[in-house]
């Protein structure tokens, strides 16, 4: 019998989402400063504001499933699984993802970029 509950134990534990070894998007910052703030905080949505100014970015972070609005766009280097690349992000941009990503940016265009990100709880 107790080898039934460990067995269920160590189940119910592999079933959490496998969330990367990453601090998510709030931990995150830049050089040692934050770059999100907390806007709305929720049992079901975490709302985020994320400024970047030019030549700045976040380290490598992990997104929950999320939704995104760009308030103001900007040029940014991405890296993330598929490698490294420039995008320009346009005000109005939205994006969704409905897993959990990895990534690390740098505002590199002229412009300060502003994101509000909704993640799903």
């Amino acid at each position: 019998m107790k080898q039934l509950i460990l067995i269920f134990l160590l189940f119910i534990f592999s079933c959490e989402e496998n969330k990367p070894n990453l601090p998510d998007p709030l931990e995150a910052g830049w050089k040692s400063e934050s770059v999100c703030e907390v806007i709305e905080d929720s049992k079901e949505l975490r709302v985020l504001k994320c400024t970047f100014e030019p030549g700045v970015g976040h380290e490598k972070h992990y997104h929950n499933p999320h939704f995104g609005y760009t308030l103001k766009g900007s040029k940014f280097k991405l890296t993330d699984y598929k490698g490294t690349r420039e995008i320009n992000v346009p005000t109005g941009y939205t994006f969704k993802k409905d897993s959990i990503t990895t990534h690390e940016v740098l505002n590199i265009g002229d412009s300060t970029a502003v994101f509000l990100i909704m993640e799903y709880k």
